[in-house]
């Protein structure tokens, strides 16, 4: 019989450790999996004779059905149990990833990386929304988010180097047959140890969000991606826009007027879970777009090999191992404007930096501004990731957190998509030309580090606090009325926490 929410603080403390351990294993092979494509993809331009948009889809296809069924995925496991879509998750990820390592050319291994993301929907949102219940203490519980969001940073930073030694050792389908045996590992540990959890109340399933939600992504970043071949103000692009339109007021109109919305737009009424997704997508974008366009030059303009070009992004993951769990002891002690505040000056200083950077700029230099985005990666993710799930009760925590995993991945997509768009036609000069064509991403950069500083102030400060502790009430309220509704005779609703007591 599985583990409900209210006896899960019952586990032993070496046991949620345990827990902690397996959830995050699997959040860094579905993060990695963002960035360690990155340093493979002039090795897959080469072998699959792929054009810049291929590249861009190689990424894109994988983050964009990420974000796009997250919420899905979440709301699922909170009604028919975490662990059970959690062992599917890996069991689809595992698949896809054999699937990707065995593709013959640049369309089947996009088709190969949709089926891998629908594998990883099912791990992230479901892994914190099964760390947010392992942990009923509230101290405790804000410490074990903290480690486990920095697993994203590090598993993003980290990807190139485990990349470029790969790609260069093996070849580039090793960096998805790298997978299989760790999913295979976490399959097991997660049946022997992970107790089975599900939400106090079920959420329905709601199809005609999901069509609106996806209508919404995928026509923007299909309209990104082509934009730079078609034109923007062409039939193909106006029509991808126009469907993006129509379908994000779908959403708004028709979301509100059920029980049970895939897009819960009442998360939205608290200031700080707002700001969380907001900056989550910034963040993610901005670091999206650094790998993106740093791997190219460092391997296309610099003449680097693999190895070396994951190598030079160690000061970045480095950074991400000494300052992620400082970060998240700082959010649970102090709060979260602080690294807010470091990481979106950090992100403005590196995106600034790095406009100055030539093909023949020492390299010493190179890595320097490199350390900005380590900083920057190393406090953005703790803060974000609490800010989401701390303000909400424990009922509302696989919904919270699959948003902000939406974010996060809406972000790398567009951070992708945008980039791409902006150096694509430099790709075949190279040199300066590629430099060049940088400078407007790196100013793209810049300004999403100013909107994280902004977003940290104004999340942060009391009055946002208490249009969070409001939403929290609303929900604490609707769950206590679906309760009495849905409870035997005689029995009471059970307590929550609620954001207050986290």
């Amino acid at each position: 019989m599985g583990m409900s929410d209210q006896t899960e603080g019952e586990l032993s403390r070496r046991r949620r450790l345990l827990v902690l351990v397996i959830c995050c294993a699997s959040v860094v092979v579905v993060v990695m999996d963002i960035s360690i494509v990155n340093v493979a993809l002039p090795t897959i331009r080469s072998d699959l004779h792929a054009s810049v948009s291929g590249l861009q889809w190689t990424v894109d296809a994988y983050t964009l059905v990420l974000a796009s069924f997250l919420v899905l995925a979440g709301s699922t496991a909170d009604r028919v149990g975490r662990r059970r879509i959690f062992q599917v998750g890996l069991a689809v990820f595992g698949l896809g990833s054999l699937l990707c390592g065995l593709a013959p050319s640049i369309g089947w291994l996009i088709v190969a990386r949709v089926l891998q993301a629908a594998g990883g929907t099912m791990l992230n949102p479901v892994a914190m929304a099964i760390v947010a219940t392992t942990f009923p203490d509230p101290s405790e519980r804000a410490r074990a988010i903290g480690v486990f969001g920095s697993m994203s940073g590090l598993a993003l930073a980290l990807g190139p180097i485990l990349g470029g030694a790969l790609v260069d050792g093996l070849g580039w389908y090793a960096i998805f047959w790298v997978n299989v045996p760790i999913v295979i590992a976490a399959i097991v540990c997660t049946a022997l140890f992970v107790p089975e959890s599900r939400a106090p109340r079920a959420r329905r399933f709601d199809p005609i969000g999901q069509v609106l939600m996806i209508l919404v992504l995928g026509s923007v970043v299909y309209a990104i991606i082509e934009s730079k071949g078609l034109g923007w103000t062409s039939p193909a692009i106006l029509g991808l826009l126009a469907v993006a339109v129509i379908s994000a007021l779908g959403l708004l109109a028709y979301e509100p007027r059920r029980a049970d919305p895939l897009l819960e737009l009442r998360l939205f009424r608290s200031v700080p879970f707002s700001a969380a997704i907001l900056m989550a997508i910034f963040a993610l974008c901005g670091f999206g777009a650094f790998l993106f366009v740093t791997t190219q030059y460092l391997q296309d303009v610099r003449g680097m090999s693999a190895l070396a070009a994951g190598l030079s992004l160690l000061p970045v993951g480095a950074l991400i191992v000494v300052l992620a769990p400082l970060a998240g002891r700082l959010v649970g002690a102090r709060g979260p404007r602080l690294p807010l505040m470091v990481a979106g000056a950090a992100l403005a200083l590196g995106g600034g930096v790095s406009i100055g950077l030539a093909p023949a700029t020492p390299l010493p230099a190179v890595l320097a501004a490199y350390l900005l985005f380590g900083v920057f990666l190393g406090t953005v993710n703790p803060p974000i990731t609490n800010t989401a799930v701390s303000g909400m009760p424990r009922s509302m925590a696989g919904v919270a957190t699959s948003l902000a995993s939406a974010g996060r991945q809406t972000g790398t997509t567009l951070g992708v998509a945008i980039s791409g768009t902006i150096v694509g036609s430099s790709f075949a000069s190279g040199g300066t030309a590629f430099t060049d064509a940088e400078h407007g991403v790196w100013w793209l950069v810049a300004g999403l580090g100013v909107g994280i500083l902004v977003l940290g102030l104004v999340s942060t400060g009391s009055r946002a606090l208490g249009t969070a502790g409001r939403a929290a009430a609303l929900f604490e309220e609707v769950d206590r009325g679906a309760a009495r509704r849905t409870a035997p005779l005689g029995d009471q609703p059970e307590t929550r926490t609620s954001a207050a007591e986290a």
